[in-house]
């Protein structure tokens, strides 16, 4: 079996300070191997989101080993966290996109970072991701010109675009009828098959269950149970 892309161990995390600290993740231990689409339940507040800005290196892991594609987060220096966050596509609950930037626009954006793409090449992969969530005649609109799920479909052609190794997502069909929901959950799929990607994803979704290959539960910030699904 290959190394993880994903590995936790017995990782702990606290909000605030002295009397006020409040522990929100116990002893947390899990692996993701490339290839790998993972589901996370559980209901809210139970610490799935604190979980996934950890492992996306964009909060400070305090207790615990979490290594991301082979480097160890605790304690690294901020150059290495920027280095691996390049790898990593984000889609959280908030699309964050740039109102004055139009739909291609807001998905090259993600194809900055990556000094091998030419111009051209930015815009026609833009345009291809675009189309593959179903937005192709909507390139040109803006944000305020979009709807909710139209706008979620943009933030998650951002996240794919550049083919990341990981994809970390955050109840990304919250927004999305029961068609399109399927149709970005399978496109994550196929990046994951075909390149070796891993796929963690928290949803309340129960509609989409079925495309993981495995399910985690979180209650309480622990990892309650893990589960094969048949996908």
């Amino acid at each position: 079996m290959a190394d993880p892309i994903i590995a936790i161990d017995r990782v702990n995390h606290y909000y605030g300070t002295g009397r006020l600290r409040k522990q929100i993740l116990f002893e947390v231990s899990a692996t993701i191997q490339p290839g790998e689409v993972v589901i996370m339940t559980g209901p809210s507040g139970s610490g799935k989101t604190t979980l996934l800005t950890l492992i996306g290196a964009l909060r400070s892991t305090q207790e615990g080993s979490m290594r991301v594609l082979g480097e160890e987060l605790r304690h690294a220096p901020k150059r290495l966290l920027v280095s691996v966050r390049r790898n990593i596509g984000y889609i959280f609950q908030a699309h964050n996109l740039l109102n004055s930037l139009t739909a291609r626009q807001n998905v090259q954006m993600s194809l900055e970072l990556h000094a091998h793409f030419s111009d051209r090449d930015r815009r026609e992969k833009a345009e291809e991701m675009l189309a593959a969530v179903g937005l192709g005649e909507f390139i040109n609109y803006y944000p305020n010109e979009l709807s909710g799920g139209q706008k979620q479909r943009v933030a998650i052609a951002r996240a794919l675009v550049s083919q990341p190794k990981i994809i970390l997502a955050d109840e990304p069909t919250a927004a999305l009828d029961k068609k399109s929901g399927r149709d970005v959950v399978e496109i994550m799929r196929n990046l994951a098959t075909r390149q070796g990607s891993a796929v963690l994803l928290v949803t309340h979704d129960n509609r989409i269950l079925d495309v993981a290959d495995r399910l985690i539960t979180m209650e309480d910030g622990r990892l309650a149970a893990m589960e094969m699904t048949s996908a």
